[in-house]
């Protein structure tokens, strides 16, 4: 199937990028936080970005110019357009309705007389009428007869105008449909197999989620990116808090794994949340490469983080969960040029959510076959 001219326009641009750094899909995928096969799929066009920050981030490391990068989005959002009417399903047409017979109009009741009003009783609207009068009457002399009150009495008091809030001296978007190693992730759907559509790749996972209703199971992984708006003025983060708004049992539905367990070379350094502590934290963790001769550590960073225009900041947050349905967001502190704050990060307004899969029938998907079977009928266990 040949590609969408605005998704291999956009490969190109990307592959152009990667061509002039020089460095291999491994190096600049370890500084993306994604694994070279994902990022081998950008340059290909066999997957567009489901975000643009992660191509913004190669654009700089790359040495891109502002008309370079404003170029980048416009072709990203073409593709991204293109991938997303390929993703969506065809319409299916309205079952075609025949026209009932027509049946013989029942006869209507004849309509009751009107009662005619007795002669001499006054009409209701002119006694409302009257009614009305006399209060406003009654009103404007209480109002003009009383020779203390003054003008200013009766006016509204005028109110100063609000303070219009200043504007974050940063910008920040999410990431919330990851999937490990871009291949690996499970969801609990509350469907028969028979009911859910085959796996999507991971740019199309937003998608294939809303349509099924799906719940992140046991894991999920969403990727912060933060940006300063001044090149030179740098805004400090200072700390992520873990905030859960509601716990329940895990959900009773089935379990649907993305892969068999696909595993990557790239292990990015992420901060773990343990949702089932009373006051879970964020707490930073070690990545390893394993893409080279010997497996290397990437040593995890903890707060403070510096941001400005050139120089972005990647937080990955692992939330897991084995007992509870849990709802939570993140606060993220930060300071600048005198001013201190707290964003609230959230799904789209909404808190994250991420439910145990203990005990859950789990499926995997048979390709060859074209439909979910249990992990034992695969020879795959957890």
């Amino acid at each position: 199937m040949p590609k969408d001219a605005a998704v291999e326009g956009f490969a190109g641009l990307v592959r152009a990028l990667k061509a002039r750094d020089g460095r291999s899909y491994e190096a600049l995928g370890r500084r993306l936080s994604v694994s070279a096969s994902t990022l081998h799929r950008y340059c290909s066009g066999a997957t567009v970005p489901e975000e643009f920050a992660v191509v913004d981030r190669l654009a700089l490391l790359c040495g891109a110019d502002e008309e370079e990068r404003r170029a980048l989005e416009v072709a990203w959002t073409e593709a991204d357009r293109a991938r997303r009417r390929a993703a969506s399903p065809a319409p299916t047409p309205a079952p075609a309705v025949s026209a009932a017979p027509e049946s013989n109009p029942e006869p209507s009741a004849p309509e009751a007389p009107r009662a005619r009003p007795r002669r001499g009783a006054p009409a209701p609207l002119v006694v409302v009428a009257a009614a009305v009068a006399l209060v406003v009457l009654a009103l404007a002399a209480t109002l003009l007869g009383d020779p203390t009150r003054t003008a200013s009495d009766s006016a509204p008091a005028s109110t100063a105008p609000e303070r219009t809030a200043a504007p974050l001296p940063f910008t920040w978007s999410i990431g919330s449909q990851l999937w490990e190693g871009g291949c690996g992730h499970t969801y609990l759907v509350d469907r028969a197999p028979r009911a859910v559509a085959p796996p999507p790749v991971a740019a199309d996972s937003g998608a294939w989620a809303g349509t099924h209703g799906a719940v992140h199971g046991g894991e999920a992984l969403v990727r912060i990116t933060v940006q300063g708006r001044s090149p030179s003025d740098a805004v400090v983060l200072h700390a992520l808090h873990v905030r859960v708004v509601d716990r329940a049992a895990p959900l009773p539905w089935n379990a649907y794994r993305m892969d068999n367990g696909c595993g990557g070379a790239v292990t990015p350094r992420h901060f773990a949340v343990a949702l089932d502590r009373p006051r879970p934290l964020a707490r930073p963790v070690d990545g390893l490469d394993a893409s080279g001769a010997e497996v290397r550590k990437i040593p995890a960073v903890s707060f403070p983080y510096k941001v400005t225009s050139s120089d972005p900041e990647e937080l990955l947050v692992s939330a897991r969960t084995a007992g509870c349905d849990c709802r939570w967001y993140l606060e993220l502190e930060w300071s600048a040029g005198g001013r201190t704050g707290t964003v609230r990060i959230t799904d789209g307004g909404k808190p994250f959510r991420t439910s145990g899969t203990r005990g859950r029938p789990t499926y995997v998907h048979d390709s060859a076959e074209g439909r979910w079977i249990t992990d034992s009928d695969s020879g795959q266990t957890g």
